[in-house]
């Protein structure tokens, strides 16, 4: 049972990689692959709903509106009504324009009354929302929505959602406006940025977002036990250097966690398949 829990797992982090990059065909490859594995697992897995979640957004990133709605018309009802279900509703009837009904959704998420499965999927709500707000030209509720978003993302670097449903003008417009996340929305629009100049035609086109050198180097102390002062200290930098290059390095791997991101840089062979021992990490190449 282990392999196929951990090649599911692969499966999700490589579907949520590539659906941040606006790869909306091959995540919802992966994510298909993912739920291939956890039909093949004896007991329901945590993860088996989240897949299902995600598949529908890639399935809405993609255009195929009829697909979502198929997948949705044959899940229950009781389930249709737990947080993420209705988010993804709500991603749908924005999707379609319908962004009235996408609030109406999104209510019973946001006051509580429907519960999520992971606390950083209200970040995307709060998101879609405002998203909504400002498409029913009510740009007070869509500031107060966005800045709800970003106070629910920045404790754990749940990023991923701005790139999911990029609102790049509505991000500017809030920082104008004042905001206490003026340097969470310049990390996202950057990210943003560098995300649109990834998916422009290329000779030699990247899997996915480039890390800079000092994000590589960071990356490779990720598989060992040093805590963020202790790899600050080995790279003679100091831990708010460090803490910048792991919330970069979330934004760009798609995940939220440091177990995550170095399960997503093994898939994308940034870092060796089995981590060196604890303290010990592969030493950075030469410059």
């Amino acid at each position: 049972e282990a392999a196929p829990v951990s090649a599911m797992g692969v499966q999700f982090a490589r579907g949520q990689v590539e659906l941040a990059r606006g790869r909306s065909g091959e995540a919802l490859a992966a994510f298909r692959s993912a739920e291939r594995l956890a039909r093949r697992l004896p007991e329901p897995h945590p993860l088996a709903r989240p897949i299902r979640v995600w598949t529908l957004h890639a399935l809405i990133r993609s255009g195929d509106i009829g697909a979502v709605k198929r997948l949705l018309s044959g899940t229950d009802r009781h389930v249709r009504e737990r947080g993420e279900l209705r988010i993804a509703t709500a991603a749908l009837r924005l999707a379609v324009g319908d962004p009235g009904t996408a609030v109406a959704e999104l209510g019973p998420v946001l006051d509580g009354s429907a519960r999520v499965g992971w606390r950083s999927w209200l970040a995307q709500a709060f998101l879609l929302d405002a998203i909504a707000s400002d498409a029913l030209g009510n740009p007070a509720a869509a500031g107060r929505a966005i800045e709800r978003a970003l106070e629910e993302a920045e404790p754990d670097g749940a990023l991923l959602w701005f790139l999911l449903h990029p609102a790049p003008v509505l991000l500017e417009r809030h920082a104008r406006q004042g905001t206490a996340h003026e340097a969470l929305i310049a990390q996202i629009l950057n990210a943003l940025a560098e995300n649109r100049l990834d998916v422009q035609p290329k000779e030699s086109q990247l899997s996915f977002v480039p890390l800079s050198d000092s994000e590589l180097r960071v990356l490779r102390y990720l598989p060992t036990h040093l805590s963020a002062p202790e790899i600050a200290a080995e790279l003679s930098v100091s831990v708010h250097t460090v803490k910048t290059h792991l919330r970069n390095l979330y934004i760009k791997l798609g995940v939220h966690r440091r177990a995550d991101a170095v399960e997503s840089a093994r898939v994308l062979h940034l870092i060796a398949p089995s981590a060196p021992g604890p303290g010990h990490p592969a030493p950075p190449e030469a410059d």
